[in-house]
């Protein structure tokens, strides 16, 4: 992988601190997520942008923070569905706290992994992993990509070389949160503050 990237988060929604599945779902974003999309647009506003085409997932809560984050910095920002996060099947809008007991799972930034691999009706990892590899092989020249929690891990962890078959260490291990930019570039990956 080549391609140079910036890989944007999208900030809290009002879902994100309830603790509900989202997938393809939307929820708007919370004050915070606001703040943390303007703390994005700070950071951004120092890269040079020359050359980079902007893509968002569709999901409402990537457009806002898109257009708080990028907008006064790009001319155009285009969506791909492709960006959207993993499809949660029938668990979309519940509470995680009824789906699993935390305490016996690894918890990171971005929640329990596993769940996305337990989820009736699903997408799965694999299918999230099938789906970003193409993304990234019809890529063209330097990004910056806004998108979710697990397709911003996973979109990393194959532009770093870490794939074919992702495994759910090497998404674990990827740093994540909310509102925050991750530069990719030869190989490296570093989280812009």
């Amino acid at each position: 992988m080549t391609v140079e990237l910036f890989v944007l988060r999208h900030g809290e929604t009002t879902w994100n601190r309830e603790g509900r599945m989202q997938g393809h779902l939307n929820a708007p974003l919370t004050e915070l997520g606001v703040e943390q999309a303007v703390t994005q647009r700070n950071i951004m506003a120092e890269q040079d942008l020359s050359g980079f085409c902007v893509l968002s997932s569709p999901s409402g809560r990537a457009v806002e923070t898109a257009a708080i984050a990028l907008g006064p910095l790009v001319t155009e920002i285009a969506t791909d569905p492709d960006l959207r996060e993993v499809g949660v099947g029938e668990w979309t809008g519940r509470l995680r706290a009824e789906l699993i007991d935390p305490t016996e799972w690894q918890v990171t930034a971005d929640g329990v992994l596993e769940l996305y691999d337990m989820v009736p009706g699903g997408e799965g990892l694999a299918g999230l992993e099938a789906r970003c590899a193409q993304f990234l092989a019809r890529l063209e020249g330097p990004h910056v990509l806004v998108t979710h929690g697990i397709t911003s891990r996973m979109i990393r962890a194959l532009a770093l070389g870490h794939g074919p078959n992702v495994t759910l260490a090497t998404l674990s291990e990827m740093p994540g949160g909310q509102g925050v930019v991750y530069h990719v570039k030869d190989g490296q990956q570093k989280r812009l503050s």
